[in-house]
């Protein structure tokens, strides 16, 4: 994890992070985005559910979860959102065009799972 928020931590003496302050994914990591059907609206668009990503950068500040608290549930609880390079060919199989052109989406991350087979 060099690179990773906890390195940088660890670097400065005497610095313990709460739990959860560290962010469960780092730059370069890939992930999986949930397949989940929660009831109600909720922010990650149903094509992109299932797909495969590479973290590109970690949002600096942890936020709420805008989910929950659009539904008045948040009670505080905060987490990191993550820019998630998503390639086009992954999420339209039959896609013609460049192979470096992809999705940049912002996700939080209860959405975001560590692929089986890593």
């Amino acid at each position: 994890m060099e690179g990773s928020l906890l390195a940088k931590l660890e670097k400065i003496s005497g610095v313990v992070p709460a739990e959860g302050e560290v962010p469960v994914f780092d730059e370069g990591d890939m992930v999986v985005i949930a397949t989940r059907s929660p009831i109600g609206h909720y922010r990650m668009p149903t094509y992109l559910r299932g797909k495969i990503g590479k973290v590109e950068a970690i949002m600096p500040q942890m936020a709420m979860d805008n989910e929950e608290e659009g539904y008045g549930r948040n009670a505080g609880s905060k987490g990191h959102y993550y820019r998630v390079a998503i390639p086009m060919t992954e999420i339209w199989s039959d896609y013609i065009g460049s192979a470096n052109d992809g999705l940049r989406i912002e996700i939080f991350e209860n959405w975001l799972e560590k692929p089986s087979d890593v």
